[in-house]
């Protein structure tokens, strides 16, 4: 498979090769009719349809106006292996436009049983549910290193990580990586304590930045150890995992780390790419074991028929307000694959309010402040930006989102405090700017699940969902 020897493709790239290697896009089941060595040379065109067509969506002034380019390619190719792989991509711009749902029905990875999978932990009676915020922190208290993972698409898989950097850090966690850092922006990153666009590429998503926004708050030095090469499989994972040993604890004999990674990036065992994962390779170079904690397999799906069995079966049964985790008496952490990780997460089901999900208050570290179409000066749809009052205008901001329609009421989510907004149109102008002050609040306690999702006719007309 050829590969640019380009930082910002790496992570692309490792996606797609998710799909050709069959790992994700439930979708792609039913529509593969050629021969599986027909359907690889459709994918591998498909990537490299997707790879341009980024680049030039890339090159648009605003967001708003990259994320219509790529939408309006998606619409414009009915191809199946197109559609496989692309769909991924703009599921990156929609959460990055803070349209979490649109993300969640443009691409979604299938959970079904797996031979290898432990028994659900509701059929023994000595496994008992636990906050996971506590009990991950807990279960990390003597270890030098957690590594915690995430699906790039649903950052719902942010939500905890997020909360548990004050702990850790109270703990004496003091280094913190993330996926995709560009390591040529960490020391201005440093200095001006925000992400900015340059700072990653998974960062442009408003919880991403958060986290490495709360990490530089709480006083973690953070640092990128993505692969700076043209490797690809587990060349690539074994660079990034040398890199991760020699920027966290090479002169740093006392650093404690804390990793934020993809999927199977962070598994302890089993074949990945061909070779080893990230994590693997670590643990050889550097003699440490780390905290494994998967995140990506037991939430919930737009469509019911991706969810994991057990997490459906856990969340009927529990109906937990929180994310959740299982142990047994003595402090034994269940896992859905055992051996491959420490413990598995189980997020609560997703509740929309203003169709937008609740899981935004961050565990109720942030609140909702309401937002009218007056932002929009009547030029529709326009992107809502809210940034800290003390970051600067290139600052990733805290929570974006769009609003599509004259009339349309829409929440943004923020933690208490000052913030500045504007709002832009498609062709980036600025059409408005002014300030808010965001206080606590009781937080909704119930919502819409995400079937209803509304479809306003202007987003049918002008922003659908790509999947609509």
């Amino acid at each position: 498979m050829p590969m640019r020897p380009s930082v910002a493709v790496l992570p692309r790239f490792f996606c797609a090769l998710l799909v050709l290697a069959g790992c994700v896009a439930a979708a792609t089941a039913q529509d593969m009719q050629p021969t599986p060595a027909q359907w690889q040379i459709e994918q591998i065109a498909a990537f490299n349809k997707s790879e341009r067509i980024f680049d030039q969506a890339r090159k648009a002034q605003g967001l708003l106006e990259q994320y219509q380019l790529m939408r309006n390619a998606y619409d414009g190719d009915k191809g199946a292996a197109f559609h496989a792989i692309f769909s991924q991509y703009v599921s990156w711009y929609q959460t990055y436009i803070g349209d979490y749902v649109a993300a969640e029905r443009s691409f979604s990875i299938a959970q079904p049983a797996r031979p290898g999978d432990a028994p659900s932990p509701l059929a023994d009676p000595r496994w008992h549910a636990l906050p996971a915020l506590d009990a991950i922190a807990a279960l990390a208290k003597d270890r030098r290193a957690i590594f915690l993972n995430e699906n790039h698409s649903a950052p719902i898989t942010r939500t905890l990580t997020v909360q548990l950097l004050a702990k850790l850090r109270a703990d004496g966690y003091n280094t913190f990586a993330a996926e995709t850092l560009y390591n040529r922006d960490m020391p201005a990153l440093a200095r001006r304590g925000y992400p900015v666009r340059a700072t990653g590429f998974y960062t442009e998503e408003p919880i991403y930045a958060e986290m490495v926004r709360t990490a530089l708050k709480l006083g973690y030095r953070v640092i990128a150890y993505e692969a700076e090469s043209d490797a690809s499989g587990d060349a690539r994972e074994r660079e990034q995992a040398q890199n991760l040993y020699d920027r966290a604890f090479k002169g740093h004999p006392h650093a404690r780390l804390v990793v934020n990674a993809g999927y199977a990036h962070i598994q302890k065992q089993g074949v990945f790419l061909g070779g080893q994962s990230m994590a693997e390779h670590f643990m050889h170079i550097s003699g440490i074991d780390p905290l494994a904690v998967e995140q990506t397999m037991l939430f919930g799906h737009i469509n019911a028929s991706d969810d994991q069995p057990i997490w459906r079966a856990v969340i009927a049964a529990l109906h937990p307000p929180q994310p959740i985790v299982f142990e047994d008496a003595s402090g034994k952490p269940w896992s859905l694959r055992p051996g491959a990780y420490d413990i598995s997460v189980f997020f609560p089901q997703e509740l929309l309010v203003r169709d937008r999900p609740t899981w935004l208050s961050l565990g109720g570290l942030r609140f909702p402040y309401q937002v009218g179409d007056g932002l929009c000066m009547g030029h529709f749809p326009c992107l809502v930006d809210a940034r800290y009052q003390d970051e600067g205008a290139n600052a990733i901001p805290a929570d974006r989102l769009v609003i599509e329609c004259p009339g349309e009421v829409r929440q943004l989510w923020l933690r208490p405090g000052r913030y500045q907004l504007s709002s832009r149109d498609l062709d980036n102008h600025v059409l408005l700017r002014e300030e808010a002050h965001v206080t606590p609040q009781p937080l909704p306690t119930n919502g819409a699940p995400p079937s209803t999702y509304r479809e306003h006719r202007c987003v049918h007309d002008r922003m659908q969902s790509v999947n609509h």
